[in-house]
């Protein structure tokens, strides 16, 4: 019987750990800066957008531990990185774009006096600045090299 070697774990582990940290380290930064209500946590957990971006961390993540156990010229890190440019420029461009236009269907909803039941009021901020996704992939590369340092 062949077992698996432990750092294969670690190219999927490390960053399930620091997208799970990263996003735990945003909802604190937003509720800090937003004041903490509960009625608004449990209804909408956390948000889209703000510091830092998860979804960037976490595949910056990915792809730096692939890179270090599978090696940058292997099919996986090709992969990996593809994956995150995607993600990363999904975060920064197309969501921006969702977010102004719930900003516009509110505007309409409220000047045309839409019953709020039928027409609930979207969501404006699912994008990310440029900052919070460069936080994002910065804590992300650093904390897997961290990981890597303390485990690997």
């Amino acid at each position: 019987m062949e077992f698996i070697e432990i750092d294969k774990f670690y190219i999927l582990l490390f960053p399930l750990i620091i997208g799970t940290f990263i996003w735990l380290l945003k909802f604190f930064v937003f509720y800090y800066r937003h004041n903490f209500d509960w009625n608004y946590a449990i209804k909408h957990g956390i948000t889209y957008g703000h510091m830092p971006s998860a979804h960037t961390g976490f595949v910056t993540a990915l792809a730096t531990s692939i890179g270090y156990y599978a090696g940058i010229s292997s099919g996986s890190f090709a992969i990996s990185f593809a994956f995150a440019i995607i993600i990363i420029d999904d975060a920064l461009h197309l969501r921006i774009y969702m977010g102004d236009q719930g900003k516009r269907l509110n505007f309409i909803t409220r000047q045309m006096n839409m019953n709020e039941k039928d027409f609930p009021r979207l969501k404006e901020r699912v994008g990310h600045r440029k900052s919070e996704v460069l936080v994002g992939g910065i804590l992300g590369f650093l904390l897997t090299f961290i990981l890597i340092k303390l485990f690997g």
